[in-house]
């Protein structure tokens, strides 16, 4: 194992009287792709700003690349690149100008500042959008230029703070590309917040956090071996019969207000499920252990991929035509 590039330790954080953190604890070995699951207002992008020098915990400590985040904030600035939830790019200023601007804060010398600035772009496939406007770019080409400006620095550890909401798949594969490679060119270390289930399943660590507090720490497999089950999902076809067949399977999970997820393990109890309710179901399914049911195991509700307003730019993504 290699040594840790992010040691978490006892971290809590509030907002008011609410807890957005909770003693959280964890460690990301160098060069790993450590992925934070979990639904909106879990803790996860304040833990990210935490790590990212723009918080200061309440409680607790925190070092990333050995730097004390809040005694030694400069030194762990430096061995890090971060891409936040929202754009801060300057949409006013070209793609080059904006990588510019990015190496003088970093006090990068000119020569070595040209040469990383053409390779980054290169990286993320912009090299012919060089002297072209921000504003003019798509949804995919702004994050994209993020992600290279947030590695133009050379860090060693990347944050990534809900890199691809309202990207649509083909972009967000494309990103995941780009980072796969430079991981394995550059041992770098990946932290990483998402809604989406199928973004964290390469990942070498899956950690689940809900209400500000740590569930689950592992592998993919190794959390679906612990903790997955095999659920059977129904949706019936009136109200009457979804809270009957909840009095009848207490320990049924409710997905929404019309869709029960009933535990799948025991054939014969499924069996005779369908055989009563067979002709008041409207949908019948069954979901065999992935993180998504990890997750309802784990804290009995469902991980909600997208908040109402994600779903919305999700679906204005795959509207929209033109560039990528």
């Amino acid at each position: 194992m290699n040594p840790a590039a992010i040691i978490v330790s006892e971290v809590s954080a509030a907002y008011g009287s609410k807890k957005a953190l909770d003693g959280v604890s964890l460690a990301v070995p160098a060069g790993a792709h450590f992925a934070l699951l979990g639904p909106n207002g879990a803790g996860k992008t304040t833990l990210v700003s935490i790590l990212s020098t723009l918080r200061r915990p309440d409680g607790g400590s925190a070092q990333v690349a050995g730097a004390d985040v809040v005694k030694r904030p400069t030194e762990a600035r430096r061995s890090i690149g971060v891409v936040f939830q929202d754009s801060s790019l300057d949409d006013r200023l070209t793609a080059w100008e904006n990588l510019e601007f990015h190496g003088l804060v970093y006090g990068m010398a000119p020569k070595p500042r040209r040469m990383m600035i053409e390779q980054v772009l290169e990286l993320v496939e912009l090299g012919d959008w060089t002297h072209e406007v921000v504003r003019s770019f798509s949804g995919g080409m702004r994050r994209r230029l993020e992600i290279a400006r947030a590695l133009l620095h050379e860090p060693k550890i990347l944050f990534l703070d809900e890199p691809t909401v309202g990207l649509d798949a083909q972009t967000r594969q494309h990103i995941w590309h780009y980072l796969g490679r430079l991981r394995q060119e550059r041992n770098l270390t990946v932290l990483t917040t998402t809604h989406y289930i199928e973004e964290v399943e390469d990942a070498d660590i899956v950690c689940i956090i809900d209400g500000g507090k740590i569930i689950a720490e592992g592998s993919p497999q190794a959390l679906k071996s612990q903790h997955g089950k095999r659920w059977l999902h129904l949706t019936p076809q009136d109200a009457e019969t979804l809270a009957l067949i909840q009095s009848r399977f207490p320990e049924a999970q409710a997905l929404g207000s019309t869709a029960l997820a009933v535990p799948a393990d025991k054939d014969d109890q499924v069996d005779a499920l369908l055989a009563e309710f067979r002709d008041r179901l409207l949908e019948v399914r069954f979901q065999q252990p992935t993180l998504e049911s990890v997750f309802l195991s784990l804290t009995g509700k469902e991980l909600r991929d997208r908040a109402d307003g994600q779903r919305d730019a999700d679906k204005a993504a795959g509207r929209r035509g033109g560039r990528r």
